[in-house]
């Protein structure tokens, strides 16, 4: 049988590495992951949000030295790695 991991400890591996969070809608986030909650509420350093704009163009928005996320608004989080080619990250 397989070793298993819980989802808190995944995110417990992850801190102090870079993190790609999909959020709900169309947003993303990356940043280096510096702490989290039960809830999945983020501390992130040196977070840049990437977001399309209603013409099909890429905001690219510094969010500062440390920020806290909700995680009622986070879709999907990628610890350890860095956004692929198609990712709106990617292309900021």
């Amino acid at each position: 049988m397989a070793n298993r991991i819980l989802p808190l400890e995944l995110i417990d591996k992850a801190i102090g590495s870079q993190i790609w969070i999909l959020m709900r809608g169309k947003t993303e986030v990356v940043g280096t992951l510096r702490g989290f909650d039960d809830y999945v509420n983020l501390v992130l350093d040196e977070a840049v949000e990437y977001q399309p704009d209603g013409e099909g163009k890429l905001i690219k928005k510094l969010l500062g030295s440390e920020i806290l996320l909700n995680g009622n608004q986070i879709a999907v989080l990628v610890p350890g790695s860095s956004p692929p080619e198609d990712s709106l990250a990617a292309q900021g």
